[in-house]
């Protein structure tokens, strides 16, 4: 497939990239680029505290609001990952046409004031569209930080990078347990999404007082704007026409059931299943899943950059092996019996999912030039959100209600260990089929 050329641009025309700086970029000082990351990071961990905290808040709103596991499921699932990705392909269109800095800020803005919206929910109903109105806010956040990232480090370094953004999911998590653990015994689950929701907007200040726009392609020499972005049409008939993309999208798709699937229901699975109150799991969530998921981003990558700098299927290998151990650790959560045993080992299976994402991304972005990148993560993510967060928490409620009707013992915990076994399994297949292709796909990038 052949991408035309764009028009050039006449001298009344402004570029997309007209405030960047062109000239005297801040990224070459190794500290302004740290200090850009940082910044993103710290706005991803927003992102995740925003999204997460009704995953610890699922019991005390189920009891107070009369739900279903389904219900439950469709606002930590599907509800917020339909609008996630239906509004994550446009404003990625933006990203890659114009300031990727005022968007991240304004959809910060956004999902931080709709998350507080969340707590003065009077119904099922209102709780709902205040969780689309989160979704379509953090469509925002992801697809145009990619870009920047990828922007400002240069290949052999990007899947570190983009794994250290990716640790602010975890450190999101973290907080989010934490803080809604603390708050809904101390307080009520109201005040949490009040507590976590309004800090967003000092931050969205911050980022447009602070981070400069980066020159698109910095990192791999280009010193000026380069041309317009190719339509969306364009951008996904050439991710369609890479072999190695299609199975990149589904592998990560079936990593994301995972983490949503499983991982959003293990506080309801240790509530329902031990005596502990929602403080202690918020407090056990908050640990494991913060530092057990931040090292495992952290060192998914940096084990992809090493291997890869030899070679490129390296990047896909990595959380294929990775992924297939998932199984084990899984059968040992929701088997053992054991409560402190089970809860230890949410760590390595936090951090064995989270390994994949810094990896993924980079070998993404590594098959389309930098005009694309931002619409190759939105495209990426719509099909992992769709997939993953969107039918994850869904199905596992679902075959929960059914397995409870017709009385069956452990209903959610055989729920989980079903679809998490399946969709590890399914995942680690696409990850070795990827490979078989992405030197090849490589080789034919666009510049």
């Amino acid at each position: 497939m052949t991408i035309h050329a764009p028009r050039a641009e006449t001298a009344h025309e402004k570029s997309p990239d007209d405030d960047a700086d062109t000239t005297n970029t801040p990224y070459t000082q190794p500290f302004y680029r740290y200090y850009v990351l940082a910044v993103l990071t710290v706005v991803y961990v927003f992102n995740f505290v925003d999204r997460q905290l009704l995953v610890i808040l699922q019991e005390p709103i189920k009891a107070e609001l009369n739900l279903s596991d389904t219900q439950l499921g469709l606002l930590t699932g599907f509800a917020f990952a339909l609008f996630y990705v239906i509004c994550g392909i446009p404003i990625a269109r933006w990203a890659d046409k114009g300031n990727r800095r005022t968007i991240i800020a304004l959809a910060l803005t956004i999902w931080s004031v709709m998350t507080a919206m969340c707590g003065l929910a009077a119904n099922y109903t209102h709780l709902l569209l205040a969780r689309v109105g989160v979704g379509v806010g953090e469509a925002g956040g992801s697809p145009p930080a990619h870009s920047m990232i990828s922007d400002i480090f240069k290949p052999k370094n990007r899947a570190l990078a983009l794994s250290v953004y990716s640790i602010g999911i975890y450190i999101g998590i973290l907080i989010g347990f934490a803080a809604g653990g603390f708050l809904a015994d101390a307080f009520s689950w109201r005040l949490a999404f009040f507590v976590v929701g309004i800090p967003g907007v000092a931050l969205a200040l911050l980022v447009l007082l602070t981070v400069r726009e980066p020159i698109r392609g910095w990192s791999e020499g280009d010193t000026k704007a380069i041309e317009p972005a190719p339509p969306i049409g364009d951008v996904a008939r050439l991710l369609w026409s890479r072999i190695s993309f299609r199975h990149i999208a589904l592998a990560a798709s079936m990593q994301a059931f995972i983490i949503y699937g499983i991982g959003n229901w293990l506080p309801s699975y240790f509530l329902r299943t031990y005596e502990l109150d929602i403080g202690t799991i918020g407090a056990w969530m908050a640990l494991t899943t913060g530092f057990g998921g931040g090292l495992g981003s952290f060192c998914g990558g940096w084990m992809a950059d090493k291997f890869g700098a030899k070679d490129v299927r390296w990047y896909l290998w990595v959380p294929a092996i990775l992924t297939s151990l998932l199984v084990p650790v899984q059968l040992a959560i929701l088997l053992s019996g054991e409560v402190y045993f089970a809860l230890i080992m949410t760590a390595p299976f936090h951090f064995l999912s989270a390994a994949y994402l810094g990896a993924v991304l980079a070998v993404s972005h590594n098959l389309v030039n930098g005009r694309m990148r931002a619409m190759t993560s939105a495209v990426l993510f719509f099909v992992l959100n769709l997939i993953g967060l969107g039918l994850g928490p869904v199905i596992v409620g679902f075959l929960s209600d059914v397995f409870t009707r017709n009385g069956m013992v452990a209903p959610l915990g055989t729920a989980m260990l079903i679809c998490g076994t399946v969709a590890a399994i399914w995942s680690v297949t696409h990850y070795i089929l990827a490979a078989n292709k992405v030197r090849e796909d490589i080789a034919r990038r666009q510049v």
